[in-house]
């Protein structure tokens, strides 16, 4: 099976995995820099989705069974989903002590590192430009046919264990509201719905 909107991105578990790692009380610029690169890699997607179905008038099954599969769309992903691109902007903005360029490409790579094992036909070119080799993992978030329902359920539970952990470590009213919302855009496809078909048999 393809993937489906909502599928193939799962940015709030980035976001959520990111802030965990590099976020900090009072270090606001670094934090919404963070933030951004958990987000960058998964925003393409999106755009191109509206433009094609309400700007081009393109069915959803003729944007993810056609436009998805295209050289164009595959070339932008390669773009923001590469490894070997947001390594290289790290490197670069520590040599040049570009602090919030690096926390925003660390966060980058940690998202497109991540995404390299959890995804088989919605697989990235994450090597490009060195190689259009693509690593098609046994396991998916989402997909049941590759134990996605398990790998979800695990992922989810993970996040929100890194969401009591944010909470903790941040003790404003603002930080709070984020964090519970986040948790509950992630708690809910990826815990709530696979242990719902698990109980039914779905």
């Amino acid at each position: 099976p393809h993937a489906r909107p909502g599928h193939d991105v799962n940015t709030p578990a980035h976001l959520i995995l990111a802030a965990a790692i590099f976020a900090r009380p009072g270090a606001r610029a670094g934090n919404m820099a963070v933030l951004a690169g958990a987000t960058i890699p998964d925003i393409s997607m999106p755009v191109m989705i509206i433009w094609q179905h309400w700007v081009e008038n393109r069915t959803l099954w003729q944007v993810f069974e056609e436009d998805f599969r295209s050289v164009f769309w595959q070339g932008v992903f390669a773009v923001d989903n590469s490894i070997v691109l947001w390594g290289l902007v790290l490197a670069v903005a520590l040599l040049a002590r570009w602090r919030l360029i690096a926390l925003c490409a660390a966060a980058a790579l940690l998202h497109v590192s991540f995404d390299l094992f959890l995804h088989n036909e919605d697989a990235r070119r994450h090597f490009w430009p060195l190689s259009d080799w693509m690593f098609r993992s046994p396991l998916s978030y989402w997909d049941p046919a590759r134990h996605g329902r398990i790998v979800g359920a695990v992922e989810g539970v993970a996040t929100l264990g890194l969401c009591a952990v944010l909470w903790r470590r941040f003790g404003g009213a603002r930080a709070r509201a984020v964090i519970v919302l986040a948790a509950g855009i992630e708690a809910l496809p990826t815990v709530a719905m696979p242990v719902l078909m698990a109980l039914t048999g779905g």
